[in-house]
């Protein structure tokens, strides 16, 4: 009885008040990242503390906000479990030699005379590999702007194509941190968001490469590739990579992409890759099972090489910052910061701000088009405003995630448009985390390369495209994951 009184008692938010915790925490995430430089959990933490007390002050009580975020926890722990198991799994891949395969043989295929059109290739299939578009630019993608430098082909267009092909894989990767949350954010199987995602990549992926063919007819050379050379010639100085061995070493990711076609369970599939990993990392590269664990738990690391012959040392910086990552630990502080958003989200949630905003906004939406249309253009102005990828992906999950249902569309229709209107364009803004390193690392001005990174805001158009003809929209079916979501939800407003 006490609890229904208290639920009768809370105040629905004013338009005002329930703008309140959003104009806050844009104040908040702006200043304390771009101006203070304050670690985005602890803003979060504010902004979750100030939005509690605006729910305490409508008349929620402290129980009614906890029960909200521990459900909402509780909903994501799965993802969560899943992002941890992707850190174990890169650094098993890692330290069997799979990732370093997989870059070796993207390197090789490298042609100076359409230096553009490769250098997107190249980091599509590193980004794919490690799941990580800074290591992909910072590697691969800074020793291939040498190489184009050296070429006298155009920096803008090449570091253009890098970032496009570094966050190709950012995006489509299941080793990516923003492919997890995205997942995450909107309750969304991992796999078959990924699955999703083609749809307006793929059509992304290739006017990509033609334009970056046609664009490299006028600038076809040749030159010295050094830089690339060096990291050909050390992974196959460090790993066992030749011909024998590489096949067991595709045997990994061959387990992964077959438990996806067959729709298997992704932690139990992933763990079964890492065990496979481990066993080829200690009959293959010569490393211990303790070398191996350290690997998976805390990330790999160049002092596991043994072999008295190679000089770690003397070895390119590029391919210890390539090869010193992966492991459980590595995705904490990302398992963290989903923490404190959803405790954010949470008591937005029980505030009723969101319900009010919500409503506001779908006053003026009619039709799956214009759902994904506003669901885009929030993406990119959040984006844009607080150049933080996670925290607008949970945010905008948490705004949408049911409308999405209601109206009989699958889930993963959201997280696909996330990442259309999210990941993709967070490099191409200059004050993001994510454009000051692509600038730096590359030596281009975010405002140059972001004509050229067609990739990331080819996915916005398709996205907007689809959602008006019904191409690739995927609709709630009876056995589907949220088909009971859904008639919970349309039988509840049927009611109202």
């Amino acid at each position: 009885m006490g609890e229904n009184t208290t639920k009768k008692e809370a105040r629905k938010p004013s338009l005002l008040i329930a703008i309140l915790p959003l104009i806050f925490m844009f104040v908040a995430l702006f200043t304390g990242i771009m101006i203070f430089n304050i670690d985005i959990k602890i803003l979060l933490l504010l902004c979750a503390a100030f939005t509690i007390c605006v729910s305490l002050f409508l008349g929620h009580t402290w129980k009614d906000i906890e029960e909200e975020i521990v459900a909402k926890l509780a909903k994501a722990f799965p993802a969560i479990m899943i992002l941890i198991t992707v850190g174990l799994m890169i650094g098993a891949w890692m330290v069997s030699g799979t990732i370093p395969l997989l870059v070796y043989l993207g390197l090789e295929i490298i042609n100076p005379k359409f230096i553009i059109v490769t250098s997107f290739l190249v980091t599509v299939i590193l980004s794919v590999s490690t799941g990580t578009s800074w290591g992909a630019a910072g590697t691969v993608g800074a020793a291939l702007m040498s190489v184009a430098a050296g070429m006298g082909a155009p920096l803008p267009a090449v570091a253009g194509a890098i970032v496009a092909g570094a966050y190709f894989g950012d995006k489509m990767s299941p080793l990516s941190d923003s492919t997890n949350m995205s997942a995450i954010a909107t309750e969304t199987n991992l796999y078959q968001h990924i699955g999703h995602m083609f749809y307006t990549t793929i059509p992304g992926f290739i006017i990509s490469c033609v334009v970056y063919v046609i664009a490299g007819f006028h600038y076809a050379g040749s030159g010295e590739i050094n830089q690339v050379d060096e990291i050909i010639s050390s992974l196959s100085q460090l790993y066992n990579l030749n011909f024998p061995t590489a096949f067991l070493l595709l045997i990994p990711p061959v387990i992964v992409v077959a438990g996806s076609l067959l729709k298997k369970p992704t932690i139990p599939v992933m763990m079964i890759s890492s065990g496979v990993a481990v066993i080829i990392a200690m009959i293959c590269q010569g490393f211990s099972f303790s070398a191996c664990s350290t690997s998976m738990v805390n990330g790999f690391s160049m002092d596991m090489f043994t072999n008295p012959s190679i000089d770690i040392a003397m070895l390119p910086d590029a391919v210890s910052n390539l090869l010193q990552r992966g492991g459980m630990s590595s995705m904490m502080n990302t398992a963290l910061m989903a923490f404190c958003a959803f405790a954010f989200i949470g008591a937005l949630t029980v505030s009723g701000s969101l319900e009010v905003l919500l409503n506001r906004i779908m006053n003026h939406i009619h039709g799956t088009g214009q759902l994904i249309t506003i669901t885009a253009i929030l993406g990119v102005l959040i984006i844009t405003v607080i150049g933080e990828a996670s925290v607008t992906f949970l945010m905008i999950g948490g705004l949408f995630k049911e409308e999405y249902v209601r109206k009989g569309l699958e889930t993963k229709n959201l997280s696909r448009t996330l990442e259309d209107s999210i990941t993709v364009i967070e490099p191409l803004v200059p004050w993001s985390l994510a454009g000051v390193y692509m600038t730096s690392t590359l030596g281009v001005p975010t405002a140059q390369y972001a004509p050229w990174a067609v990739l990331c805001y080819t996915g916005v158009i398709f996205a907007v495209i689809w959602g008006f003809t019904g191409f690739g929209i995927a609709k709630i079916k009876k056995g589907t994951d949220h088909y009971e979501e859904y008639l919970e939800l349309t039988n509840s407003s049927t009611t109202e």
